[in-house]
């Protein structure tokens, strides 16, 4: 059985500290001569070339000249400190660029990217399409949902941002364009289709991001942080992982993204505080949508829980998970659990409804949340928890998810 990876697509060259032997884990610098590279140019809908935009949606060509200008090259200076018997116990310092992509959102030199291209680094330097370059500011990331603002002073600068869509119409079969810097080529663009929605897919700290887009578009190492857009020319989610296999880690057509409607619910708190405040409830749900149909649940929307960590707010207000393992579109499933319609009286039809309603509250902060059981309602309390830094700061069996 071929093996297969998850692997983010940041990219990084290390060269170890003072004292040890160089070593070069990955990574392409930018440097001169490199030009803007179109992987596959292919019509995304019936639409004349020669025209604008028309009715019929956007050529990747016409997408590629309206957006690339906003597709950025990060480079992150990055440290690590490592220790190894041969190091006498004093730890070692790898020092290294962390690149990948990013885009910009705003006139105001807002650029939003993927946290682990910046995480560790010490500074961070913007590369333009007109080859302008200046540092920036991590304005915020979370972790939790690999998601981080960065700034730029736009004074002489052309900043051309992006239009930001919604993830929430995204449907298996739409088209897929992808611009980034794949190994160091600047502003490359890759074009597919959606091949699925509502993809789990785990951030750097170990927790779920639910409803990743699933694309065929290639997305390689260096790619992270870049869009993924439309036929119309909007974002509609941030490329972030892909699924290898074997032992490379290059594209084998799987390739994932942070949603967009993710990215817009987060934005504001990034840029006021620098971090997401979240409250927390301890459990991994599917969205219940059409494509659930034929199981034949007692409602036609709402969050199916799939896990729920122990000792967690869920876990101590009874939420039960799914005991019974059903595999949907080659996807593992739990069925037999609560369903979430809803959260002190508010409906919830999906994942990203149940996060908003959570993530919006504090620690300590009591929410009632309705259950479907048994085909039954039923409404329990639960005090929300402070969100760990980390899934490996819980104590679980299971897959930690949002909320």
């Amino acid at each position: 059985m071929q093996q297969r990876r998850m692997v983010l697509v940041g990219l990084v060259s290390v060269v170890l500290g003072a004292g040890a032997a160089v070593g070069i884990v990955a990574g392409f610098d930018l440097g001169g001569g490199h030009t803007s590279t179109i992987v596959e140019e292919a019509p995304l809908a019936s639409h004349d070339d020669t025209s604008n935009s028309g009715d019929g949606g956007l050529t990747a060509r016409d997408i590629y000249k309206r957006d690339a200008p906003g597709v950025v090259y990060i480079k992150a200076q990055v440290v690590q400190h490592t220790q190894s018997p041969f190091d006498f116990g004093l730890p070692q310092e790898q020092q290294g660029t962390a690149t990948g992509s990013g885009f910009v959102i705003d006139k105001d030199g807002t650029i939003l990217t993927n946290a682990h291209v910046i995480n560790g680094a010490r500074k961070v330097t913007v590369v333009f399409a007109d080859k302008q370059q200046t540092v920036a500011k991590v304005l915020g990331k979370d972790e939790s949902t690999d998601l981080a603002l960065l700034k730029v002073d736009p004074a002489h600068l052309k900043l051309v941002p992006l239009a930001l869509g919604t993830s929430s119409t995204v449907q298996v079969g739409d088209p897929a364009v992808a611009i980034g810097n794949p190994f160091g080529l600047e502003r490359t663009l890759t074009t597919g289709v959606i091949s699925a929605v509502h993809r789990p897919i785990q951030a750097p700290n170990g927790f779920q991001i639910d409803d990743a887009i699933q694309t065929d578009a290639p997305i390689n190492p260096g790619n992270s942080g870049g869009p993924l857009i439309d036929a119309t020319g909007k974002v509609i989610g941030i490329n972030s992982q892909i699924e290898t296999g074997g032992s490379g880690n290059g594209s084998v057509g799987i390739g994932f993204a942070v949603p967009i409607d993710t990215a817009k619910r987060y934005i504001p708190q990034l840029k006021n505080t620098g971090r997401v405040d979240r409250g927390y409830l301890g459990v991994s749900t599917l969205t219940i949508d059409k494509s659930l149909r034929g199981l034949n649940l007692p409602v036609e929307r709402g969050a199916l829980v799939q896990s729920v960590t122990p000792g967690s707010p869920a876990d101590n207000a009874g939420i039960r998970a799914g005991d019974i393992s059903a595999t949907l579109d080659g996807n593992q499933i739990q069925l037999g659990g609560d369903i979430i319609t809803a959260v002190d009286g508010k409906a919830v039809n999906s994942n990203e409804d149940l996060t908003a309603a959570i993530a919006g509250r504090k620690q300590g902060e009591r929410v009632k949340v309705t259950l479907k059981r048994g085909g039954k309602d039923k409404t329990v309390e639960v005090t929300l928890g402070d969100r760990p830094a980390s899934a490996d700061a819980t104590t679980t069996s299971t897959t930690p998810g949002q909320p």
